[in-house]
């Protein structure tokens, strides 16, 4: 079933009309029919809208409502990813894979020893991107909400951030010793945001460890490997994934 999202404004009462790009979607490449039911999420609210397709003009897919149901795509817990901007197009990755997985948020974040740095024309730029990247996720997985991608922050507003918004808060580290890590999983309780740092190629400076643990920011380990910047939040949220949703 086709799954969309729809901005607030194009839902009247029980009615739905499509415009543009979704328009041409349907119509022109999908070909589909009057009667077809499209799966629709305002991206906020959590639902899963069903509206059946009424008919079209020269521009519109006019919808009428079929039924209305809390979603099932999304974690029970909001995730915040405060991800160290990596080299190239990896964050490209990382946002689109992060979203198909359940992140709530991302935060890009400048720390010591992240390669790229950004002005404030390239911040912008890279921000719309990633989003439009998030948008396009969202829809294909299904996601009853769009995740946001934030303007990038330093490490110490991030950490300052973090400690403010989320409940639990977790730093993948690879100089964590073993042992702790399922236990803090196995007491993070469904309501809740987590908040995970990932560093970037480079890994964190011990100096940025130390202040994010004085913040309540907790390091843990993946595991004996060295994974990649790319893989590590992916892995996180795949734990969440098993800790809450698989039966």
């Amino acid at each position: 079933m086709l799954h969309i999202f729809a901005e607030p404004g194009d839902i009247s009462g029980d009615r739905l009309t499509i415009t543009g790009k979704e328009y041409n979607h349907i119509r022109n490449v999908l070909r589909m029919k009057q009667g077809e039911i499209i799966s629709v999420s305002d991206g906020q609210d959590g639902r899963d809208y069903r509206f059946a397709i009424d008919g079209f003009t020269d521009s519109q897919v006019l919808c009428r409502l079929v039924s209305v149901a809390e979603s099932g795509a999304e974690l029970p817990v909001r995730v915040v990813l405060f991800q160290g901007i990596p080299k190239g197009d990896k964050m490209d990755l990382i946002v689109q894979k992060c979203v198909e997985l359940g992140v709530t948020d991302i935060v890009p974040v400048e720390m010591k020893r992240c390669v790229v740095r950004l002005d404030a024309g390239k911040k912008a730029k890279r921000v719309r991107r990633w989003q439009t990247i998030a948008e396009s996720a969202a829809g294909q997985s299904k996601r009853a909400v769009i995740p946001e991608v934030h303007e990038p922050m330093t490490m110490e507003a991030a950490i300052r951030w973090a400690a403010e918004h989320t409940d639990v808060r977790l730093l993948p580290y690879e100089l964590q010793g073993e042992g702790g890590t399922r236990e803090l999983f196995d007491g993070i309780r469904p309501g809740s945001a987590v908040s995970i740092f990932i560093g970037p190629e480079g890994g964190f400076e011990v100096s940025e460890v130390e202040a994010a643990g004085r913040a309540g920011i907790l390091p843990i380990s993946l595991g004996p490997r060295i994974l990649r910047t790319e893989t590590a939040a992916m892995v996180v949220l795949s734990w969440l994934i098993w800790r809450f949703e698989i039966a």
